[in-house]
């Protein structure tokens, strides 16, 4: 099967993921302001061609609007780092260049291939950087909660190792994935369009894999599979941030990403390096889900904080993202996921609650922005 062909380089929004941070230096706009803006005339930051800038040990990054077809790339890039080594005396100096937000006639919003069996909608990856804390469970009762909102949805298994779709969405006896005219046939339950590793291997087999071909295997999904353009496409991440985590983060179209914990300060360790993982890679993340939050008793309805409680809502906080609520630890939703039933396609607390995140995370997608990094020059 061809693989997924992108029209962006991974690698730039890699490299240059460092610089898209909140503020500004006033050092680097002060001298900005001696550098002429090849289209309007005036200086860069009054003609509105500056989106952001950093400086750190002595490297400044600067992120530029797009300006218009043609113009000389190479006689701004040098007149930016005349000035900012004249002015501040930077050591190295990065210009980046947006991406136009023009898109090519027959393009899709959110699709970077050349075929048409990626998602146009929203993309996002759930991830955890730590297993057993319930990403998948997450995942899955995500998009049972945004297909519960009449939107369409869809979700890619991309943890080849454990998959656990299959499981949840009751498809253990599926006949598998086939392959039409039109790609990849997700299999569907729930209202939810599924792929999963786990519809293609035994129930009880193992994937004896090294990186590549599981990074092969991910960028199949992404790339061949007939979605139909769901409104959202929920990624469920691998544990940890490898070769399988880049190849999402790197490659595909994420439009953001939620991160999963339990309370434990063992699992929030993981779950910064995760989040950690997409500011690098220039993925905003969305904001924090607290899974096994408190035990909530099915007779009384008290809640019991077995794991703590709030060590989410504070990591949150402390990263500067929205913090999207807290799962409880309910009988009733275990038993779901091993019946293969979603919880959050009916009502009650624990669904409530996977409404409520699921609304959080939609909100969050309103104020993301990710920049599309086209050309970066250093120094």
């Amino acid at each position: 099967m061809d693989q997924l062909e992108l029209r962006d380089s991974p690698s730039f929004a890699f490299r240059c993921a460092a610089s898209y941070v909140s503020g500004m230096s006033d050092a680097v706009l002060n001298a900005l302001a001696c550098v002429v803006d090849p289209v309007t005339g005036a200086s860069l930051p009054s003609a509105g061609r500056v989106d952001s800038v950093d400086l750190r040990e002595g490297v400044a990054t600067v992120v530029l609007k797009p300006g218009r077809a043609g113009e000389d790339i190479t006689a701004l890039r040098v007149a930016i780092q005349e000035a900012l080594t004249a002015e501040i005396g930077v050591e190295r100096t990065r210009v980046v260049i947006e991406a136009s937000n023009k898109k090519p006639s027959g393009a899709k919003s959110g699709v970077r291939d050349n075929t048409d069996k990626a998602p146009a909608g929203t993309v996002v990856a759930v991830a955890s950087g730590k297993g057993g804390v319930g990403k998948s469970t997450i995942a899955a009762n995500l998009t049972a909660a945004c297909v519960r909102m009449g939107l369409s949805a869809g979700l890619m298994d991309a943890d080849v190792y454990g998959p656990s779709a299959p499981r949840i969405f009751g498809l253990t006896d599926s006949p598998g994935l086939r392959k039409s005219g039109k790609g990849i046939e997700p299999l569907e339950s729930h209202g939810v369009k599924i792929v999963s590793m786990g519809f293609i291997i035994g129930e009880r087999d193992p994937v004896v894999w090294r990186g590549p071909m599981v990074t092969g295997a991910i960028r199949q999904f992404m790339g061949e599979v007939n979605w139909g353009n769901p409104d959202v496409l929920i990624i469920d991440m691998p544990p940890g941030t490898g070769d399988a985590q880049l190849a999402i983060a790197q490659g595909a179209p994420v439009s953001g990403a939620v991160i999963v914990s339990t309370p434990q300060t063992l699992a929030l360790d993981d779950a910064r390096r995760a989040a950690a993982l997409f500011e690098r890679t220039g993925i905003p993340v969305l904001g924090i889900i607290e899974n096994m939050s408190f035990f909530l008793c099915p007779c009384c309805g008290e809640g019991s904080e077995i794991f703590g409680r709030g060590g989410a809502r504070r990591e949150a906080e402390l990263l500067g993202v929205p913090f999207l609520g807290e799962i409880p630890l309910h009988p009733e939703l275990r038993q779901a996921s091993d019946e293969g039933r979603l919880i959050a396609s009916g009502d009650g607390p624990v669904a409530n609650a996977f409404l409520r995140a699921a609304e959080g995370m939609l909100n969050a997608l309103d104020g993301a922005h990710r920049p599309a990094p086209e050309i970066i020059f250093e120094r």
